[in-house]
Formats: C-alpha cells, sequence, structure tokens
C-alpha cells in the first residue's frame, strides 16, 4: 500500500463514556447544529488540539525568545565598527 493510500484512508476512534455523558454530548451537538456526535465530537477535539498547540509553541517561542534575550544582556557582543561609528556620530552631535 502506498503512503498516498494510507494518508486518505480514516482512522477509527472509539470510546466508552456514560449514556448521561453521551446525552449530554448529542444535546450540544443537536444544539450546536452538527449533522451528528461523530462531526461534532471530531469538530469540538479539533478546536481544542489547535487551542491546546498554539499555547504551548507559544510557551515554547516565549522561553526561546527570553533565553535569546538574557543571553544578549548577560553576555554581550563587542560593537562593530559600524555601531561604534554610530555612537561617535551621536556623540559629535549631542556634545
Amino acid at each position: 500500500m502506498s503512503t498516498k493510500e494510507l494518508s486518505t484512508k480514516d482512522a477509527r476512534f472509539d470510546t466508552r463514556l456514560p449514556k448521561e455523558q453521551k446525552a449530554f454530548f448529542e444535546r450540544a451537538a443537536r444544539l450546536g447544529g452538527f449533522r451528528n456526535l461523530t462531526e461534532f465530537v471530531v469538530a469540538t477535539a479539533n478546536e481544542k488540539a489547535k487551542e491546546i498547540i498554539s499555547e504551548r509553541e507559544l510557551i515554547i517561542a516565549s522561553k526561546r525568545d527570553s533565553d535569546l534575550f538574557f543571553d544578549a544582556v548577560t553576555n554581550p557582543k563587542s560593537p562593530n565598527k559600524e555601531l561604534i561609528k554610530a555612537a561617535d556620530e551621536f556623540k559629535a552631535l549631542f556634545s
């Protein structure tokens, strides 16, 4: 079987839950305008998964940015020629 064939097949997801919870979910699905419980569960789980992944990626990016910032503050690089020239010009203008 090719990769393309595998990627287009549906996967099955089974779960057991109390009857009251199933009825609760079915009610939400009807009120939400979903065709059936499966559509509701998949759409809701997909939305929540995107939210969790987005939040986690934001935290990771924020941590990485924080690490880069504090590294730059605590271990500054020497100024290059252009920065030294700009600083000298600034001092000349405001001295």
